[in-house]
């Protein structure tokens, strides 16, 4: 297309309320957008994302109650409230971030502690892989090692409980 052309279709296209103009034959290629095409581009994305957001939780929400409700509720609330009671006596060593858990540095070496372990303060318990970096978690109490919550190279949350120690 010659450049005289183009710049006629530049100027018809601000003259119209045309957004994003796409022009292709054999020898060229063309794709002229104005300002208005990124505004109302970000007003359409944003209204579908918040309704997907609404949808979803009534999608999920709508079949988990009547199941909780048809099975017997009193069953579930004791499984749930006897690890509750067990660990009351522990201490929890948590995930300081978000990433995947190593009990070792390598998988040639040890673990850096094993149930049963003594731990002081200082001592690294595990390593966090975020973002292509390790981080040691150090155990911050000091204590033995009861048992370990989270497998060896697997994901875990902010906030997750990776050892129980019981206090020394």
């Amino acid at each position: 297309m010659e450049f005289e052309k183009i710049k006629e279709l530049i100027k018809l296209i601000q003259k119209s309320k045309i957004s994003e103009f796409k022009y292709e034959d054999e020898s060229s290629k063309i794709c002229i957008r104005t300002k208005s095409y990124s505004a109302q581009k970000e007003v359409i994305v944003q209204p579908s994302v918040m309704q997907g957001m609404q949808q979803v939780p009534n999608l999920a929400a709508a079949p988990v109650a009547p199941a909780v409700a048809a099975n017997a509720v009193a069953p579930a609330a004791t499984t749930e409230s006897a690890p509750a009671e067990e660990t009351t006596n522990y201490i929890e060593i948590k995930s300081p971030m978000v990433g995947t858990f190593y009990r070792s540095a390598t998988p040639e070496k040890p673990s850096f502690v094993k149930v049963g372990d003594s731990i002081g303060n200082d001592d690294t318990v595990c390593l966090i892989e975020a973002m292509k970096l390790f981080n040691e978690v150090k155990a911050e109490v000091e204590g033995r090692i009861v048992k370990v919550m989270v497998e060896d190279a697997s994901p875990v949350e902010y906030g997750q409980v990776l050892f129980l120690v019981e206090p020394a």
